[in-house]
């Protein structure tokens, strides 16, 4: 057996891997299903007291999906979301820190954005 048959065969799927992951465009990364619940959850509540806030950009590459096993009073917090958030309007936008409590079934319990 050829002894550099195994590197041939690392190096196949190492480039077979990186071409699968030049085909999704950046800045079209998917959210996590935590991000994506939060974000959801977040803009339906701002939309609905401003409606000039057309969408919500969560910046995921600096987000933290923290794992919490505890509880306000006895509704269990399961995931913390922290982010930096833009809220889009017809106006400039300023950044925002961003947190997300996640209950049970990945239910939103909380959003809340505060100015820097």
């Amino acid at each position: 057996m050829n002894r550099f048959a195994p590197l041939a065969v690392l190096a196949t799927l190492l480039a077979a891997a990186s071409a699968s992951a030049q085909e999704v465009p950046p800045g079209t990364k998917p959210a996590t299903p935590e991000i994506a619940t939060c974000k959801s959850a977040a803009l339906q509540a701002v939309s609905a007291k401003e409606p000039d806030i057309k969408d919500i950009y969560i910046d995921e590459d600096g987000a933290t999906v923290a794992v919490s096993e505890s509880k306000i009073e006895a509704i269990p917090v399961t995931r913390i979301v922290m982010a930096e958030a833009y809220l889009r309007t017809d106006r400039s936008d300023k950044p925002r820190r961003f947190l997300c409590l996640l209950g049970e079934k990945n239910k939103v319990l909380l959003t809340f954005f505060t100015s820097r």
